[in-house]
């Protein structure tokens, strides 16, 4: 079992994976009209560049994290996820055997071995030549479990640095260049970025020139043969058999925003919901102006910051939630969901009212406040997790509280992470739980369950209060006639 596979892995952050990774898959999409299917990856907590690979490979990506999720549970679902496909990219994160400790507990070196799949690394070759080749020899020989297989050089000068870079890794490592990415030029970013890092997908116009110009990237300057039959020399997969999952029947409607501003939600969290028993709901924070009718809200997380503008406007969309919240609708919010639900968010010298719900002034900052993984303890009673609870998640926000966190009621001691700061996160009000931190529903089984659960008891509250109020509508009704 196992499609052939590539780990595309870096000698540190910034050294162009993710473009090396998308230019792989968007030459290998003219493929899948002959029936060639492609999977997709990324190795980590990330929401901006698995879009980014999923609109490249035509297929969702999913993201492949230890931590986050038991090792196993990321054996399987590579394997579930892979298992029709001719070939799979994972794009790793950060450097190659970086990791939150000096072990390298959970890094791309790590996801690799669990994967059995060949490594190519990605070497930033700016202001270099001879050196790149003794950190690549460093990397071989740091780890000989990892199958380091090949080198794509980035940011080449020329073909006099080409030659001397190629013929060094040759000399001191024997492993073969796949491919050298010359220097683009400051003016020449293929896809804008901002404080988060890349703009997203959804927010992005230019769709068809930006695969024609990665495919053409890969054409001129990768060994795209190469690669492929590098991936095909991955072994077998065997004893990996992924855990049946039977979908209950849909009782209760669960509303998200599905909109450019809040795109942060890990696949498997949607479904997750599904699973367990949710029709989905998909809301606009920006164009709908009341809630449908649900019988919970989850919000991601997102930009909206960056559409504070344009949310603020949405008033009437704000005023319903506040009011259903009041009411007593579950509500889970994440990171951008919880910037939506508090007071106001202020960003260089404006300051723009949110909705309300919680009375909490946030402010965004130059740098991030709160970045990299979390791990909570559930301390107070709230409406999704029981009380001793254990959590890991992870956080990337610039925005912090200048106001009114500390007095908010709480559920969620921060045993690693920032949250919302005092070592507290998730704060809790009615039927309402907003933190910063993202959970990922397999590694954190209990949450889907329970947030359809508590859907299903406050829809049968509802439909219980309706049936009343009808009948005592019509015993007075039948009085006055």
């Amino acid at each position: 079992m196992g499609s052939a596979r590539l780990v595309i892995a870096g000698l540190s952050g910034d050294s162009g994976k993710t473009i090396a990774s998308l230019s792989i898959l968007s030459a290998l999409r003219p493929l899948r009209r002959k029936g060639y299917s492609v999977s997709a990856f990324k190795k980590g907590p990330d929401f901006i560049d698995p879009a980014w690979l999923s609109l490249a490979s035509q297929s969702v990506c999913r993201n492949l994290d230890t931590y986050l999720v038991d090792p196993g549970v990321v054996l399987e679902t590579f394997v579930r996820e892979s298992e029709e496909s001719e070939i799979s990219v994972v794009e790793g994160n950060r450097g190659l055997f970086d990791s939150r400790d000096e072990y390298g507990s959970h890094s791309t070196a790590e996801l690799a071995k669990l994967l059995q799949a060949p490594v190519v690394l990605i070497a930033n070759a700016t202001k270099v030549t001879r050196t790149i080749a003794a950190i690549i020899k460093g990397c071989v020989d740091f780890d000989p479990a990892v199958n380091i297989a090949g080198v794509i050089l980035n940011r080449v000068a020329g073909k006099r640095h080409l030659r001397i870079l190629s013929d060094s890794i040759a000399r001191w490592t024997g492993l073969p260049v796949l491919g050298a990415i010359p220097r683009l030029g400051e003016d020449s970013t293929l896809i804008p970025g901002r404080h988060l890092g890349l703009v997203t997908p959804a927010e992005y116009e230019g769709d068809e020139d930006l695969q024609a110009t990665l495919r053409k990237m890969a054409e001129e300057f990768l060994d795209i043969d190469a690669l492929i039959e590098l991936a095909k020399s991955a072994p077998p997969l065997s004893g990996v058999c992924p855990a049946e999952r039977p979908m209950k029947a849909q009782n209760v409607r669960v509303g998200y925003f599905k909109d450019p501003v809040f795109t942060f939600y890990y696949p498997e969290n949607l479904e997750a919901l599904r699973t367990n028993g949710a029709r989905l709901v998909e809301i606009s924070s920006l164009a709908d102006g009341a809630l449908p009718e649900v019988d919970a809200l989850y919000i991601g997380g997102g930009f909206p910051e960056t559409h504070a503008e344009q949310l603020a406007k949405n008033r009437a969309l704000m005023k319903s939630i506040e009011q259903h919240a009041r009411n007593g609708l579950p509500i889970y919010a994440e990171c951008g969901g919880l910037m939506y639900l508090c007071r106001s968010l202020r960003w260089d010298t404006v300051v723009y009212p949110m909705t309300g719900l919680f009375p909490v002034d946030l402010s965004m900052h130059e740098r991030p406040v709160g970045h990299g993984y979390t791990s909570l303890r559930i301390d107070a009673p709230n409406p999704f997790y029981p009380v001793g609870t254990s959590i890991r998640g992870h956080e990337f926000h610039y925005s912090g509280s200048v106001a009114g966190a500390l007095n908010a009621e709480s559920c969620m001691q921060v045993e690693i992470g920032t949250g919302l700061g005092s070592g507290r996160d998730g704060m809790v009000r009615f039927n309402t739980l907003a933190c910063y931190t993202h959970i990922h529903a397999d590694g954190t089984d209990s949450w889907a369950p329970a947030l359809v659960s508590t859907a299903a008891e406050f829809a049968s509250k509802r439909r219980a209060d309706d049936n009343k109020n009808n009948s005592k509508g019509g015993w007075l009704e039948s009085e006055a006639v």
